[in-house]
């Protein structure tokens, strides 16, 4: 029996969605990654499920956050991110 070779598995994702995935904002180009590590996935399991800004600040780093957070930007906008981000890389984030 083969054994399932995990580095295949991965490189054939990321070549499907790449290693990013981006959305713009008033002419900013902001990307969030397309796998998250495990890293990651730790800051996201002990945040409040309401904790929108730290959502975004694990998944876009404190220098794209810090960027993010000086647009003028609503909930809904956010979850809309959030939504088509789910979408295309199937990480389903911010769902209730």
């Amino acid at each position: 029996m083969a054994s399932f070779d995990v580095g295949a598995a991965r490189a054939q994702r990321l070549e499907a969605l790449g290693r990013t995935w981006s959305f713009t904002i008033d002419g900013d180009t902001f990307t969030l990654p397309t796998e998250l590590d495990r890293r990651t996935a730790r800051t996201l399991r002990g945040l409040d499920d309401n904790d929108v800004d730290g959502l975004l600040r694990a998944l876009l780093g404190e220098k794209q956050y810090a960027a993010f957070d000086a647009h003028d930007i609503t909930l809904q906008d956010i979850g809309a991110i959030l939504e088509a981000y789910g979408k295309e890389t199937g990480l389903g984030l911010g769902e209730g």
